[in-house]
């Protein structure tokens, strides 16, 4: 009886403990799961704008002209009449040769000359008199014909002799030892008696003429195709009178007050580094720039009017260097695209194609997405804004 009854409670205790799991089991079924919410991304819409198309170069100042004072003629250096490290005009005496041995040979050519002169007449004068007397058969015919070729000898001798004088003067004249521009001279390599030779045209000085003065740039080859095919294109249009304003940025990164103009784009690439030279021209009345200074010019090409701007961290690039952005599309959903950005302005990637106007990018939150997935877009709105035109140039620039 005992064991019937404890048999009866252990049935009774199995089937209770089966109802609680059965009845547990039906509340899990029944609670709803909770989807997880949708991440949120800023997101902006790409549109078109113009900007100022503007490159910033490196490059390094030189002189606009450079003239090498050597010697003419031999001689002793009497005296020098400048200061070193001054300024000179154009037909300044600098150095004085000794003259006293070309005004000699110009005085001996002077009479060489007089004396052929004086053939000249009495050739003439024969010849005159033949022709009388060969009208007459008073002399042969023979006889004037040669004295009609010395009277041409003795012209060519004059000639000569006149070509003699004019080279003695102008020997003369290198005694005196001009400055052939305006400028700046440097150190003297000669002093008062040295020996000079014209036979080796000894330097005696350097003039450097540095205002204006040139900025000799270094443009990649690659920058300088980007640029020909946006002209080509018609998305850039050139400001002003045509010609390309360039601005200097100098060692200790202040402006140059002063505005300068493109000279000339090169047509040759350098095999070594893939650069061309761009040279532009600067005014330099102060003489702030000094031959041979280290600068950065920001040339003005003018107006991209299709340009397509994107907040700089929108965009990344993968390990080939391919630029790619996330863009969300109508039913929200992140998709990748590669586009082409090769420069920056203003802290925004200029993307030159593969993006539609109108798409929305992700510019924040990136990292929490992937493409395919369901977002949440909110508008970014970027805090501050850049400085205007005047406070600093305006600058798209290539990509290092």
């Amino acid at each position: 009886m005992a064991t019937i009854n404890l048999l009866a409670r252990l049935c009774v205790c199995a089937f209770g403990t089966l109802g609680l799991s059965v009845m547990v089991g039906a509340c899990h079924r029944s609670a709803p799961v909770a989807t997880p919410p949708e991440p949120e991304v800023k997101v902006v819409t790409a549109r078109r704008t113009p900007i100022s198309m503007s490159t910033e170069l490196p490059g390094r100042t030189s002189a606009f002209l450079v003239a090498q004072v050597r010697a003419r003629v031999d001689g002793i250096v009497l005296k020098r009449e400048f200061t070193e490290g001054g300024d000179v005009r154009v037909n300044q005496r600098l150095y004085q040769i000794d003259p006293m041995p070309y005004r000699a040979a110009l005085q001996s050519a002077e009479a060489a000359l007089a004396r052929a002169r004086a053939s000249f007449e009495s050739a003439r004068a024969q010849v005159e008199r033949d022709e009388v007397l060969v009208a007459a058969n008073a002399i042969s015919r023979q006889r004037y014909v040669n004295d009609l070729a010395a009277q041409g000898e003795a012209a060519a001798d004059v000639e000569a002799a006149i070509a003699a004088v004019e080279l003695a003067r102008i020997n003369l004249g290198y005694t005196d030892v001009v400055s052939p521009i305006d400028g700046r001279i440097g150190a003297s390599v000669v002093t008062p008696g040295a020996y000079v030779q014209a036979s080796e045209a000894t330097l005696l000085s350097t003039i450097q003429q540095i205002d204006p003065v040139y900025v000799d740039l270094s443009q990649t080859s690659v920058e300088g195709l980007q640029l020909r095919q946006l002209i080509a294109s018609g998305r850039l249009q050139a400001g002003g009178a045509g010609t390309t304003e360039v601005r200097l940025i100098l060692e200790d990164g202040s402006h140059y007050p002063r505005v300068g103009t493109l000279e000339f784009n090169g047509i040759t690439v350098d095999e070594g580094t893939g650069t061309i030279l761009v040279r532009a021209i600067f005014p330099n009345p102060d003489h702030v720039l000094l031959p041979g200074m280290f600068v950065r010019a920001v040339l003005d090409h003018g107006i991209d009017v299709d340009a397509m701007l994107l907040p700089e961290q929108g965009v990344t690039h993968d390990r080939t260097g391919r630029a790619t952005v996330l863009v969300v599309d109508a039913d929200n959903k992140v998709a990748q695209r590669t586009v082409v950005a090769s420069r920056l302005f203003e802290q925004q990637w200029v993307v030159d194609s593969g993006l539609e106007e109108g798409e929305r990018v992700i510019v924040l939150g990136t990292q929490r997405v992937q493409p395919g997935m369901v977002v949440k877009p909110v508008a970014y709105k970027q805090s501050g804004s850049p400085p205007p035109p005047a406070a600093r140039p305006q600058v798209a620039q290539r990509a290092q």
